[in-house]
């Protein structure tokens, strides 16, 4: 909250249905999460969202740079990268998590399984303990939109994060 508080934003990165996640959460901060709640958009991003960089990226470089290229565009000193992973060994999710880590930018990752390595570079890891994906995936999205209810009242000075 106190990123959003000074100008930053969330960035949000994920594969397969995670990729989804990450366009899903990003939606709710810069729309709204609950209809009835009407605040100030939340600055956020997902790095899935352009087909061309991820391509070109992907083509060019390697998949495994396709997040952490545009995060080191995009990032500035307020923002907060929130990483999503179900086994929490991706490649391009290890490798974003890093350059966060040496760049002094905090992350959050939602992981799933034992949060694989993933949960070494992260400075909050959020792991679901299941070896079933779309158990994990379930609770990614119940976590996430957990989050961000709790970013919502925070903004609106509603309550205190619990």
């Amino acid at each position: 909250y106190q990123k959003i508080k000074k100008g930053g934003k969330i960035i949000f990165c994920g594969n397969g249905g995670s990729a989804a996640d990450a366009q899903h959460f990003a939606a709710e901060l810069l729309i709204r999460l609950r209809p009835k709640v009407n605040r100030k958009p939340i600055k956020a991003v997902s790095l899935v969202l352009d087909t061309s960089t991820i391509t070109a990226c992907g083509n060019d470089y390697s998949f495994d740079e396709i997040f952490s290229r545009p995060f080191e565009a995009l990032r500035e000193k307020n923002d907060v990268l929130f990483a999503i992973s179900t086994s929490g060994n991706s490649k391009n999710i290890l490798k974003v998590l890093k350059k966060s880590k040496r760049m002094n930018i905090p992350s959050i990752s939602l992981l799933g399984f034992d949060g694989g390595r993933s949960k070494k570079y992260s400075n909050v890891s959020l792991i679901v303990n299941s070896n079933s994906v779309a158990r994990i995936q379930e609770a990614h999205t119940f976590l996430g939109h957990y989050i961000i209810e709790q970013v919502e009242n925070l903004v609106l000075k509603k309550k205190k994060l619990r």
